[in-house]
């Protein structure tokens, strides 16, 4: 026997077989045609359900948030008029220890010694 004959022989059984199968069970076949399909009824549809209230706690957050920012904001301007009175301070400081090395500082005019006479400590 020659390869194709032995094949076409191995594929004559298989078509017999499959035959027999689906003559046993349809529904172990691999491709199904529209005969075959059967009839379901659908299932009653389901009434639309309601959502439920809820409540989103946005608005307390929000106060808080609120509370918190003017807080932070409050903290800010009170530290930033504290360091302004600091330096406010330390100017009027610098200014008065100019104003003493000044004061210091100019040069006062004083008398000619007399030549003609010497001078004597007392």
């Amino acid at each position: 026997p020659t390869l194709e004959a032995v094949h076409g022989r191995r594929i004559a059984e298989k078509a017999v077989w499959l035959k027999a199968r689906d003559d046993k069970d349809p529904s172990s076949r691999k491709h199904k045609c529209d005969f075959d399909k059967r009839v379901t009824p659908k299932p009653a549809a389901k009434e639309n359900t309601k959502p439920q209230e809820f409540n989103l706690h946005t608005g307390q957050r929000a106060v808080k948030r609120a509370m918190f920012n003017y807080s932070v904001a409050t903290k800010f301007y009170l530290l930033e008029i504290q360091k302004k009175q600091v330096e406010k301070v330390q100017k009027m400081l610098e200014d008065e220890e100019i104003r003493c090395l000044r004061k210091e500082m100019v040069p006062k005019a004083q008398l000619m010694p007399f030549f003609d006479r010497p001078f004597f400590p007392q």
